[in-house]
C-alpha cells in the first residue's frame, strides 16, 4: 500500500466515522440503546483501523 492509498483510506474512514457519530446521536435521542451500543463498537473498530493506518503512514 503506498502513501496515497493510505491517505485516501484514512480520509474515507474519517468521513464514515463522522457519519456514524451523527447516527449515534440520532439513535440516542430516539431511545435505541442496543443499536447505540453496536454503533459505538463500530466506532471503536474504526478508531483501531485509523491508528493502524496512521502508523503505516508514519512508517513510510
Amino acid at each position: 500500500m503506498n502513501r496515497q492509498e493510505i491517505e485516501n483510506e484514512i480520509a474515507e474512514l474519517k468521513m464514515d466515522y463522522v457519519r456514524h457519530q451523527g447516527d449515534i446521536e440520532k439513535l440516542e435521542t430516539t431511545g435505541h440503546a442496543k443499536m447505540v451500543e453496536k454503533a459505538e463498537q463500530r466506532l471503536e473498530r474504526m478508531e483501531q483501523k485509523l491508528a493502524e493506518l496512521n502508523q503505516k503512514l508514519a512508517d513510510l
